[in-house]
């Protein structure tokens, strides 16, 4: 397979080359010693793609693995600003490597030229980093440092297009990739914090697609210049199922088709509680609007309805969840935003080191699983972790991480699928099932 070359690669450039010259251009090398760039960020890196929660004692295990004798405590003075620097950059040379799967084989995704989910999570940090990465914070001081983590995958491909770190306090439309590096038939997805009127013109300006839910206070006009005040009343009278042509905004009159879609009662009743239990937490009340819109899946849109039925926008507009169980996996089994220390640069060493273990996993799951609409990527990452040490004390032989790839990719292959449900279908089998219906 070819990308298992581009994989070792990508990991004996990035963790050894990239990482031996940054740590002498970021000045975490003083003097020549067995503990070079390259070495410390294999340590860290691999360490916690083995165990997401290892020890001081077991990083230097690892160390001694690929041929550097540290104590625990010559370790830990190794911990510095420098050190954060260095592997946030490495990390940062990490995703600039464009490494790409087979294209998901699902055909109602193959219509667009790719599928792009963009989100972000905020990882806390010692409030003694308030300066460097500053937080939202609030009245109890909590919350004073924090990164934000913004990604934007491409589901069908698994290219990260972008995985980028930002104080906790910038706004999700700010720390987004610029919209430019679309390409045209792109379908975007993703949440409210990316919706704005003007994102949305830049998205069509590029023949490209987007597919978000209606952000309660936006002016919605019918066809005929018409201001819906009372969208849901509007709504009622049109059905359960509703594809219309309006314009967005006061002033960008932007066209659009509103898609929506009438939920069971149960389903309205879940997000309202949902709604009222956040709106409490901020000591706000929930806009009888937002509660009324609660009874409705309302979706925006520019494709046509040949490129996008509203059935299989419903459905593709579930796709968006993959990156917030991407999210989940990185916290729940990489632990990205948990350290064993309080100690500031060691903390932020961690994050980046935890990421770019996520990001080595990621590569890894490329090489025989992205392409399977039924891939489990937990499955899969605790399959990477059986290997990980293999692969560190492999990689310096080109030919011997390519045995350890292959080895990995026939375990993934094989074991790290998920099973098909009747009651609740997973994703995959919705996409798939609203082409097959749409075809019959």
């Amino acid at each position: 397979m070819p990308i298992i070359e581009d994989v070792a690669v990508a990991m004996q450039t990035v963790l050894n080359l990239v990482a031996y010259d940054l740590g002498r251009e970021t000045g975490f090398v003083q003097r020549d010693s067995k503990l070079n760039g390259a070495s410390f960020v294999q340590t860290l890196v691999f360490s916690y793609l083995a165990d997401p929660t290892a020890s001081l004692s077991d990083l230097t295990q690892t160390a001694a693995a690929i041929g550097v004798a540290i104590t625990p405590a010559g370790l830990t003075q190794r911990f510095t600003e420098q050190a954060a620097t260095l592997l946030q950059r490495v990390l940062a040379a990490g995703v600039q490597r464009v490494l790409a799967a087979d294209p998901l084989a699902i055909p109602l995704l193959e219509r667009f030229s790719g599928v792009y989910l963009e989100d972000s999570t905020v990882i806390a940090l010692p409030d003694a980093l308030r300066e460097l990465w500053p937080g939202c914070g609030n009245a109890s001081e909590q919350g004073q440092a924090a990164l934000k983590l913004n990604v934007r995958l491409n589901l069908c491909t698994g290219v990260f297009a972008d995985l980028s770190l930002h104080a906790g306090r910038v706004h999700d439309s700010r720390a987004a990739l610029p919209l430019d590096t679309l390409a045209p038939a792109a379908l975007y997805l993703a949440d409210l914090g990316y919706f704005s009127l003007e994102r949305l013109r830049q998205i069509d300006q590029q023949d490209a697609f987007f597919l978000l839910r209606l952000k309660a206070q936006t002016a919605v006009f019918d066809a005929n210049g018409r201001r819906w005040d009372d969208v849901t009343a509007l709504l009622a009278k049109e059905g359960d199922v509703i594809d219309l042509p309006v314009t967005l905004g006061v002033t960008q009159r932007l066209p659009v088709r509103l898609l929506a879609v009438r939920v069971p009662q149960e389903v309205a009743d879940q997000r309202r509680r949902k709604l009222r239990a956040a709106a409490r937490e901020k000591g706000q009340a929930v806009s009888a609007r937002r509660l009324a819109l609660a009874g409705w899946t309302i979706l925006i849109t520019n494709a046509s309805p040949e490129e996008l039925s509203v059935a299989e926008a419903v459905v593709v507009a579930r796709a968006r969840w993959q990156i917030e169980l991407l999210f989940k996996l990185w916290k729940s089994h990489g632990r990205i935003d948990e350290s064993r220390s309080a100690k500031p640069w060691r903390v932020l060493c961690d994050v980046s080191a935890k990421l770019l273990a996520m990001v080595v996993q990621h590569w890894v799951t490329l090489i025989s699983l992205w392409d399977y609409p039924d891939r489990s990527l937990v499955k899969a990452a605790q399959t990477v972790q059986k290997y990980a040490l293999q692969l560190a004390t492999n990689l310096w032989h080109h030919g011997r991480t390519e045995e350890t790839l292959e080895l990995i990719a026939r375990c993934l292959k094989r074991g790290c699928r998920i099973n098909r449900r009747k009651t609740h279908p997973n994703t995959y089998q919705l996409l798939l099932a609203v082409t097959e219906s749409a075809l019959a």
